[in-house]
């Protein structure tokens, strides 16, 4: 088949390499241009470099609307079009144009999580699995009915960077997969259970503000969620903005004020959070180690030397 592809960052980039190694002509790729959106500059690679290295044209929009693109669209006159990592809607003209529609690749299990940086929402909300879903792309974000989904389980001590490598491998064979049964006739699709489905938001720096009175199984997989090289979950210190890097649930229960910083336990120092800390039935958050904004790493148990003091949502 005669496939245009868009695709923008890491994803695109093993969705691109992955048709490239295919019996499919890359005929187009649309891709977005660089940003430094703080979550696009992590897992940068670029589509457009490949594209270009490999002979293929390639088109860079913010937003797919102009005349121009819909013009070299049809003349490219593609069978499909195969999606990955867009980060704007693609229009009825656009996704309807081939025969055999878009193809849309998204690394989350559909219905759930639907929309954006769902590895990490996923891991935040303890869900047991994330995965890859391929999709026939239709008006609505993310609703397309199902041709191929792989999932992966997540560990106790997974981090979102975890995730991303055993997704972002998946990839490849979903796409050659999916691609084989279209052009083959075989693929079976199967319409998304809407009642089960999910939509969330771009994360932002707000999002890795640590509030106290969260439980503290809760906090910890806000840390792992928000692990190197994403921003990591931060509170403050005497006014000072402090990154977690590492953290751990406690052993031991404690009561009192979320945000004290109570004792040490282990390797590290508890830190009193959850809604119920006041009447002592709470776990509380034991910090490993921490980053300060100058980029230093300490120990927790190095950089608090004396109990007591709070950490607070803000200076």
């Amino acid at each position: 088949m005669r496939v245009v592809m868009f695709g923008y960052q890491t994803w695109g980039h093993r969705t691109l390499q992955a048709l490239l190694d295919s019996e499919h002509e890359v005929v187009l790729v649309v891709t977005h241009p660089k940003s430094d959106h703080v979550y696009e500059k992590i897992w940068d690679d670029s589509v457009a470099e490949l594209a270009e290295k490999h002979g293929v044209p390639v088109l860079l929009r913010n937003r797919p609307d102009d005349e121009e693109l819909l013009r070299t669209l049809r003349e490219a006159a593609p069978d499909i079009i195969v999606a990955n990592n867009w980060r704007t809607w693609l229009p009825p003209e656009i996704f309807g144009l081939p025969p055999h529609g878009t193809l849309n690749i998204h690394d989350s299990l559909l219905p759930a999580y639907a929309g954006f940086s769902p590895l990490i929402w996923a891991l935040i909300n303890g869900e047991p699995e994330v995965g890859v879903t391929a999709h026939r792309m239709d008006a609505e974000l993310d609703a397309g009915d199902i041709v191929f989904q792989r999932s992966v389980p997540v560990g106790a001590t997974d981090t979102a960077t975890d995730l991303f490598h055993r997704t972002v491998d998946l990839i490849g064979p979903i796409v050659a997969d999916s691609l084989d049964a279209i052009a083959s006739g075989t693929a079976r699709w199967v319409p998304q259970d809407r009642s089960r489905a999910s939509f969330f938001h771009k994360r932002s720096i707000e999002d890795s503000r640590i509030d106290w009175s969260w439980p503290a199984e809760d906090l910890e997989r806000l840390v792992r969620a928000q692990s190197d090289p994403y921003p990591n979950a931060f509170t403050h210190h005497r006014g000072e903005r402090i990154r977690i890097v590492s953290a751990a649930v406690s052993e031991a229960r404690y009561g009192g004020t979320p945000g004290r910083i109570f004792i040490r336990e282990g390797d590290g120092v508890v830190i009193v959070a959850g809604p119920d800390a006041r009447t002592g039935r709470s776990k509380g958050l034991v910090i490993r180690r921490l980053r300060t904004e100058d980029g230093t790493e300490h120990s927790a148990t190095d950089y608090f030397r004396t109990m007591g003091g709070y950490l607070t949502s803000r200076p």
